[in-house]
């Protein structure tokens, strides 16, 4: 969809100004930090069932919440921080969910040991990405998503499905979903145009 700038965009990214925004500057962008990371993992888990927008909306207060997604601190959560959260009417309270985000925390925190969640999730990069002509081509899993989903279950993570993970990816960069044509086609540096 062309918006009001001359700038095509997917549907989604073309309904509201918080997610043109997220769209035009984050989505697609190379994520390598541990905290990152983490972040993007709990918040696709948060957004299961729910729209984009929603979690866009609540991201500032889930950061607050979350300790800005320190998995150092957020794996010290207990029963206490849990009922906390469930009260918080700022952000998603959903038990199962929460509690999916402190153990993600632990889970990134053990992974230190064996070369750190970067490196889990970066050696899931594909060696080719797709290459969407129309809203239609574009994938909703790979093998890779399955992979790293699989992998991310053996580590303890939780809420990390196939297409929850494809969806880290696209976000992240790891593979370039942007329609062919597209004025963010390419931007990740990762790809070419």
């Amino acid at each position: 969809m062309t918006g009001p700038d001359g700038l095509a965009r997917p549907p989604w990214a073309s309904q509201d100004p918080l997610l043109r925004e997220y769209y035009d500057t984050e989505w697609g962008m190379p994520v390598f930090d541990e905290a990152g990371l983490y972040e993007r993992i709990v918040l696709e888990g948060f957004q299961a069932g729910l729209s984009w927008l929603t979690i866009l909306r609540k991201r500032p207060a889930m950061r607050q919440a979350f300790a800005d997604f320190d998995p150092d601190k957020v794996a010290r959560f207990g029963a206490r921080d849990v009922d906390k959260l469930l009260n918080n009417p700022e952000i998603i309270r959903n038990r199962r969910k929460i509690e999916a985000a402190i153990a993600n925390a632990r889970a990134t925190v053990a992974l230190r040991d064996h070369g750190g969640l970067p490196e889990l999730v970066w050696s899931h990069r594909p060696q080719t990405t797709p290459a969407p002509r129309n809203v239609a081509d574009i994938p909703s899993s790979s093998a890779e998503s399955a992979h790293l989903a699989k992998a991310l279950k053996a580590a303890g993570f939780r809420f990390v499905g196939p297409t929850s993970m494809f969806a880290l990816m696209e976000a992240i960069g790891m593979v370039d979903t942007h329609l062919v044509g597209s004025h963010r086609r390419g931007a990740s540096g990762l790809w070419d145009g």
